[in-house]
């Protein structure tokens, strides 16, 4: 099953308590934290990975779990998956301006008409939406934005949930969406995966 946590790191803003996280990383990890110059950049990466580190610890996780992780803004995300053989992305991103331009480049012919078709305050809120599916699906495939994101078409039910509608040749599996909410948190978040069962619940952790 795949299980989602999110966590706030606000905290992680004042010096002392990111110390305090920053001190229980591997080096690797705090190698990558010290290549940020901005401290919002180096509290997600130390709170990403401290989220990790205590979920991970909660569930008694081996090495070998498959997981992603993902940041935005104030947020930190992470989403694990204890089937066997799984793949799992995710992403989250904090609602803030925008251009047509980036869905004009970044989405497929047919995502953009639906998206331009869409009247405000929607039209925001749906760019979001095919925002993190798309990333969280590249996320998943393990290629990343080497990827070319027109290259597989979201697609949106009876009930507007998403589903992948179209894929590339190379990744012939089956994957599975899952979008979630959380009270004031204006911001996209979804999981990709081949893992069928998805819980729809979308925990939080405090640090």
């Amino acid at each position: 099953m795949v299980r989602v946590w999110m966590a706030d790191i606000t905290p992680l803003l004042i010096e002392e308590t990111y110390q305090a996280y920053y001190r229980e990383l591997p080096e690797w990890r705090k190698e990558k934290a010290d290549r940020h110059h901005h401290l919002i950049d180096r509290a997600q990466s130390v709170g990403a990975w401290s989220l990790w580190m205590r979920v991970k610890e909660r569930y008694g996780l081996l090495d070998e779990v498959v997981y992603n992780l993902s940041h935005s803004g104030n947020y930190v995300l992470c989403a694990f998956s204890d089937t066997q053989g799984a793949k799992v992305g995710c992403d989250l991103e904090v609602v803030k301006d925008l251009r047509e331009a980036v869905a004009r480049r970044f989405f497929c012919q047919a995502e953009y008409e639906h998206l331009m078709q869409t009247e405000e305050p929607e039209w925001t809120r749906r760019f979001f939406r095919y925002w993190v599916l798309k990333e969280s699906f590249l996320k998943a495939t393990r290629r990343g934005m080497a990827l070319d994101t027109r290259s597989f078409e979201i697609g949106w039910d009876e009930n507007d949930s998403p589903y992948l509608k179209d894929q590339p040749e190379e990744f012939p599996e089956r994957y599975y969406y899952q979008e979630y909410h959380r009270a004031n948190v204006d911001a996209g978040i979804a999981v990709c995966t081949t893992d069928p069962e998805i819980d729809k619940q979308l925990y939080l952790l405090e640090l």
